[in-house]
This record gives C-alpha cells, structure tokens and sequence, in this order.
C-alpha cells in the first residue's frame, strides 16, 4: 500500500508549482527585499530576515484559514472518503511525475508512473481507489526542482514563499513549471468541461483542503520538537530535498570551505596533520624558599606552559604498504 505521506508530499509539490506561477512577482519582490537588507547575516541561509517574516505571514494565514478549514473537513467527512480524494488527486500527478522521472534518466520509474496512471484511472474509479499499488507498482515523488538537482543546477539561497512555505531559489523555480503539470489544472484543460474555471478553482480549493488536513498530526510533532520553529523546518527541508534528489542516497556534501566535486586540500601524503601538544611547566617543590631540599629556581624563572607543534612525517614504508594492499585486493579479486 502506497504511504498517504509520498502521496501528499507529491500534491503539495504540484499544488504549489500552481500557486507558484500565479505568485512569481511577489517572489522577485521577496528576493530584492532580501538582496536591500544590511547587517550580519547567517551564510546558511543569507535571506533570513525576509524568509522569518514571510513564515510569520504564512502561520497567521495557516491559524485563521487553512487550519480551521481542515479541521472541519476532517470532522464531517469520514475517514474512507478523505482517502478516496487523497488517491484522487495523487493519482493525477502521476503523468507529471513520469515526465520528470524520464528527464532524470530514470525510464523504468517513468514508464511505472504512467502506467500507475492507467491502471488507476481505468480500474480504480478515476483514481479514487489505488489499484496499482496493489499491483506493486511504486508510488514516486518527483518534480522538476528534483530535475534540476539532478542536472547539477545549485539549490541556491534557502527561501519562505508566502502561502507556499519553504523552498529555495531552484526548487522556486521548479515550481515554476510544476504549475503547468499540476492535476487539476491540466486535467480541466484536457477534457474542457462546461464552467471549466469553475471545475477548476473548486477541484485546486478541495486539494488544498485535503492537504491540510492530511499534516494535522504531524502538526503536534513539529510543535512539540522544535524550539524555533523557523529553523526546525528549514534544515528539515533543505535536508528532505537532497535525499528526494538523489534517492535517499545522496553524496558526501562538500566542506564549506572547498568547491563542491574538489578533492580535499589536505591529505596524509601532502600535508600531515599538525597536533597541538602543551609541554608542562618546570616542576617544582612546595617549599620554594628556606628548608632542605628546597627549589633553586625562583617563580619569576619558571617557564610557564608553551604549546609546541608536532608535525607527523608520513612513514618510510607507507607506499610499500598501500602497494601490497593493492595486490592483495586483486589477488583476493581473481580468487
């Protein structure tokens, strides 16, 4: 059974390439408000002041509107129809899904999505019923901000999009194009019903409506986790996005000070690491004046303690060691 998390988290991905494409000049607007701040800022995330006070917009938005609606959802519809929408709706992405699956080169995965896509809407009621997971075909969740990962293009500054939340200037622009594959969008736009703009609107309000609703739970956990909220949810995203782009196996990241895809600038055979070593004080007796067996040296002649610089060499034989290494690896290899 497919999990109800992927289903949402691919949604909201398409949901917000919609509302992204309607919101594209207040986001340049965000970003050169962003660019005019003075001040300190933060090198992991150097749009900070704007990104908070967007979050703020975004909970007061979410505490008055959103959340209030999702309650009442979940509190008249029963539990088997909310499923039967959330399938509804996944079930539309999964074409977009396809796509940006065969533009990463992943042709199985993209050919299983479209397939998902047949087999739901043909023997599932449109989608509400999730036939191709019984089928074993996986549910995946891709767009287009994972695309551009996946062609090597910079996530770029972390960013709060308003009414969106939290993104960065690639997935922002992602979402760009995600709008275009959104379900309710192009699916109104294929089949051309009477009053489509209305068949529209109300099939975008009644995703965003289950989508809030699905997160309600999760909602208790972020609160009760996180002691800035803010913080919490950027480095939780901007570490979900990385796993999302290369499968959940993602690449060592590269330290902050080096290029990514360089090779490191120490290493044993070119530069040893250097050990700070503290060398103790002169040693000397209680009774530093008068008395047998007194200390010659005076305290003005005690040297304090000096922090000396030990540079380890790279053994003679090293090279000899990492040879026979070498060959016994491929000895074991042929065996």
């Amino acid at each position: 059974m497919v999990s109800p998390a992927n289903t949402t988290r691919s949604r909201l991905s398409a949901l917000r390439g919609r509302c992204a494409t309607a919101l594209a000049p207040v986001v340049l607007l965000a970003l050169l408000g962003g660019c005019a701040t003075s001040g300190p800022v933060n090198p992991r995330d150097p749009l900070e002041a704007p990104n908070r006070a967007v979050f703020e917009f975004n909970d007061g938005a979410d505490k008055l509107i959103f959340k209030p609606v999702a309650q009442a959802y979940r509190a008249v519809l029963p539990q088997p129809i909310r499923t039967g929408v959330r399938n509804f709706f996944a079930n539309l992405q999964d074409p977009w899904i396809g796509v940006n699956n065969l533009l990463q080169g992943k042709v199985e995965a993209g050919l299983t999505d479209w397939f998902r896509f047949i087999t739901n809407s043909t023997f599932g009621l449109a989608g509400v019923i999730d036939v191709a997971s019984g089928m074993r075909m996986t549910k995946h969740n891709e767009d287009f901000g994972q695309t551009l990962g996946r062609w090597g293009v910079p996530s770029g500054d972390y960013l709060v999009l308003p009414l969106l939340g939290p993104s960065t200037v690639r997935d922002g622009l992602g979402l760009i194009v995600d709008g275009y594959g959104y379900g309710p969008w192009w699916t109104t736009r294929v089949i051309d019903p009477p009053h489509r703009v209305a068949w529209r609107n109300s099939l975008t309000g009644l995703d965003i409506v289950s989508l809030r609703a699905n997160v309600l739970e999760s909602e208790a956990i972020f609160a009760a986790a996180a002691l800035d909220r803010y913080s919490f949810l950027r480095d939780a995203y901007l570490q979900r996005r990385r796993n999302l782009i290369w499968d959940g196996n993602p690449p060592p990241e590269p330290r902050r000070d080096e290029e990514p895809g360089a090779a490191p600038k120490t290493s044993l055979e070119t530069e040893p690491s250097r050990w700070t070593i503290a060398r103790p004080a002169a040693q000397h007796h209680v009774a530093r004046y008068g008395g047998a067996g007194r200390d010659a040296t005076s305290p003005a002649e005690v040297a304090p303690e000096v922090a000396q610089v030990v540079e380890p060499t790279v053994p003679a034989n090293y090279g000899a060691v990492l040879a026979a290494g070498d060959q016994s690896a491929m000895a074991h290899e042929m065996d």
